[in-house]
């Protein structure tokens, strides 16, 4: 039996303030990534792994246009899923990739600390916290565009 379609509310526009809040923790984010000598394309790699693992299609939409913006291929994006079995990522865009990976699914701690283990043996601190605060902001706005049910057009 099927369930009937409940229009969604998009949240971000029926409340604005809690949305532009979430908007300026990305504008943040972002500095501290830049500031801590974290490209652009790293951070993208993980905004959309993150919104892989969550299954947004709109996140997964813009923050492909972004990354390709900032350079990266289409044979990348087209094998970030399997980002494990290739060799087509650098030991920190893998070290971020896990660290975003263990941030969404919280559940295996040893994945979590063989994760952190990783990171820490290829970011400085504030690296780790950066990548750590961009995979966090990400989840958010994912369940922003999952529970809006925002249209890719």
């Amino acid at each position: 039996m099927d369930l009937p379609v409940t229009r969604r509310i998009f949240i971000d526009k029926q409340s604005p303030k809690a949305y532009h809040a979430l908007v300026q923790t990305s504008e943040a984010v972002r500095a501290t990534a830049a500031e801590a000598g974290l490209g652009r394309t790293l951070i993208e790699l993980v905004n959309l792994r993150v919104s892989q693992l969550n299954g947004c299609a709109f996140c997964l939409d813009v923050h492909t246009k972004a990354a390709l913006r900032e350079g990266d291929t289409a044979r990348r994006l087209g094998v970030l899923a399997a980002w494990r079995d290739t060799e087509l990522f650098t030991p920190q865009e893998r070290a971020a990739l896990a660290l975003a990976e263990v941030t969404t699914l919280t559940t295996d701690a040893d994945a979590q600390e063989a994760a952190y283990a990783r990171a820490r043996e290829v970011f400085t601190d504030d690296q780790v916290s950066a990548v750590v605060w961009a995979a966090v902001t990400i989840n958010a706005f994912n369940r922003v565009s999952i529970m809006s049910k925002h249209p890719v057009r």
